[in-house]
């Protein structure tokens, strides 16, 4: 009898640099710049630096990026940051990655949005894995000036891979809405930026169509378009690409019944899914785990884990060649 090849490389595009802070690597960043962490133990540590068990949607998770953003604050926290998650995933078995920052957030001790684009840019040439960087501008009522210099430096930084490869637009998106970002993103059209947006987590089926009407090649989560045939028409239709991270919308209740998890569901439909972890350190989980989650949860096949995979070549911001060697090496 013949036995499945098993799923053992793994390719993540949606993962945010201050989500993927583990105790480790807190640990480390402290000892780095000198920091006193607010923890006398490792058990204490995790339970700052993960999601409790209390949470109650998206806002209570974003409050867990305090302690990890505290440590990034600096040229040579974020260029080890940078080599330290990626080494981290490469024992995951992860062979490409695109982590994503906001370098708006990054400017708390006098740091410029540019100089801390730099500072992960050197992470990025001496990690062990290929990866790029996804800037991320941020929801928000008075931050207009900085998601335009995000996006500026975008463009001024493009590259087709070993660099930054598109923007994102993240935060909290029940109380700023898709539609709000309209011009910013007219304007990354524009620049021929490439970009994805988190829609339908918090918000509803129309914040994806919004995004994709917008010009999101890619959508974060999009969970919510479950049960809209429309929408998910759309999206097939457009063949925008879906970054699903399963245990993320569990803890921030963007999915109230994981046993209907729509994943399996959009794959049958034709739809353009990708596995992704989104913030592992805080979630407490990695890539290969999320590939067992939904195994144990939905009973996915190795043919759909493989769907999956050649899903997130086909939607990685890279290039051809960088695409190319991304298929060898998951040798399906």
């Amino acid at each position: 009898m013949k036995t499945e090849n098993r799923i053992n490389h793994y390719i993540d595009l949606h993962a945010h640099l201050d989500g993927c802070i583990t105790v480790d690597i807190a640990k480390k960043l402290a000892a780095l710049q000198q920091i006193t962490l607010p923890a006398t133990t490792d058990e204490e540590l995790l339970s700052l630096l993960s999601v409790p068990d209390t949470c109650e949607n998206l806002n209570d998770f974003l409050k867990c990026f305090d302690l990890p953003l505290s440590l990034l604050q600096t040229e040579e926290a974020l260029e080890e940051a940078v080599y330290l998650i990626l080494s981290e995933m490469k024992k995951d078995g992860v062979i490409y990655a695109e982590l994503r920052f906001a370098p708006q957030f990054h400017t708390q001790k006098g740091m410029t949005q540019e100089t801390a684009i730099q500072s992960a840019l050197r992470g990025l040439k001496k990690s062990p894995i290929p990866g790029n960087l996804i800037l991320c501008c941020m929801r928000g009522d008075s931050n207009q000036k900085e998601n335009l210099e995000t996006l500026e430096l975008a463009k001024k930084y493009l590259v087709k891979d070993g660099g930054v490869v598109a923007i994102d637009l993240a935060g909290a998106e029940a109380l700023f809405p898709t539609e709000n970002y309209e011009d910013l993103f007219a304007k990354a059209g524009e620049y021929q930026v490439p970009f994805t947006i988190h829609a339908g987590e918090a918000g509803d089926a129309d914040d994806v169509k919004t995004a994709i009407h917008m010009g999101a090649t890619r959508i974060g989560h999009g969970v919510r378009i479950a049960g809209n045939e429309e929408v998910m028409q759309l999206v097939k239709d457009t063949g925008v690409f879906l970054e699903m991270c399963p245990t993320s919308n569990r803890q921030t209740k963007a999915v109230e019944e994981m046993s209907a998890y729509p994943l399996k569901t959009f794959l049958e439909k034709g739809l353009k899914v990708t596995l992704n972890t989104d913030d592992p350190a805080i979630e407490r989980t990695t890539l290969s785990r999320e590939f067992q989650y939904m195994e144990s949860l939905l009973n996915l096949t190795e043919e759909q884990k493989k769907q999956l995979l050649l899903h997130s070549v086909e939607a990685a911001f890279t290039s051809k060649d960088r695409k190319q060697k991304l298929k060898e090496q998951l040798l399906f």
